[in-house]
This record gives structure tokens, C-alpha cells and sequence, in this order.
């Protein structure tokens, strides 16, 4: 009894904490654009942003095709297929994407701002709670690259 009482306590705290975690966690407070900028990532490494100052969360930007909104409502589409996101908010060249996770129900916070000068779309994924994600930020950028590239291109074509 007593080892199996170890066995469940060992498996069921860390669920536990996890799930603390996930409720607790809040929309930071530094989402959103200011002067043609996103919010650089922090020195944790759960997140990538195409305009990082650290080399290893610099992701390249999506390419811009069409005007910004068209872009824009292209990329609505795309993320919109993700599993567990919502869009959270948008303004002018800006959207942001909350994506919740099925099993923790962890939020990850994404942004996207036009940059029609430069021809991108800035990017940036971010873990509201983990200080590491296993690359969880970057692969879900680079999916909605490849998502976002056919579903632009079948535009043009």
C-alpha cells in the first residue's frame, strides 16, 4: 500500500504543479506592438520573435505578399486551423493568437505585425509559463510559415 501510494504521489504531483501553473499564468503585459516593433523575448528560452536580439530566438519573419490585410486575413485563416487558438485581439497590421494547449491547457501567446516596408510579417511565439519548451514555439511558427506560403501562393497562382 504504502508503495503504491509512492507511485501515485510521484505521478500525481507533477501533474499538479502543471496544472497550478496553467491556471495561474496571465496575458503578459508587454503583447503588442510600439514603433514597428514586437517585445523581444525574454532570457528564458520559450520564445522566438523574427526581430530577437539573441541569435538563437531570432526566427525569420513570414514574407509579405499582397497588401497587409490581405496578408493578414490569409493568416487569420491559417491560424486559425490550429488546434485550441483564438484569435485575442487585432488592430491595424497587428494580430494576436492565443493557442491553449489540450492537456495542461498551457496558453502560448502569438503575435504578428506587417511590415509592408520590409515586405515581412514580424513573428513571435511565447510560452506564458514554462522557462523551456522543447522547441514547441519555433515548430509552431515554421508550420504556420509552410500553412501560410501554400495558402498565399494558391492565391497568386
Amino acid at each position: 500500500m504504502l508503495i503504491l501510494a509512492t507511485v501515485v504521489l510521484a505521478l500525481g504531483l507533477p501533474v499538479i504543479v502543471l496544472a497550478v501553473l496553467s491556471f495561474c499564468s496571465r496575458r503578459p503585459a508587454d503583447l503588442g506592438a510600439r514603433d514597428g516593433f514586437l517585445s523581444d523575448c525574454p532570457s528564458t528560452r520559450h520564445c522566438v520573435c523574427s526581430q530577437a536580439t539573441r541569435a538563437d530566438q531570432r526566427i525569420a519573419p513570414l514574407a509579405l505578399s499582397g497588401s497587409p490585410e490581405e496578408a493578414l486575413a490569409q493568416l487569420k485563416l491559417t491560424v486559425a486551423r490550429l488546434p485550441g487558438s483564438v484569435i485575442a485581439g487585432e488592430k491595424e497590421g497587428y494580430l494576436h493568437v492565443e493557442c491553449t494547449s489540450r492537456l495542461f491547457r498551457f496558453v502560448d501567446d502569438l503575435e504578428f505585425l506587417a511590415d509592408p516596408e520590409r515586405g515581412v510579417i514580424h513573428c513571435r511565439s511565447a510560452s506564458r509559463t514554462r522557462r523551456f519548451d522543447f522547441g514547441v514555439q519555433r515548430r509552431r511558427l515554421e508550420a504556420i510559415r509552410r500553412a501560410f506560403d501554400i495558402r498565399c501562393s494558391s492565391l497568386d497562382g
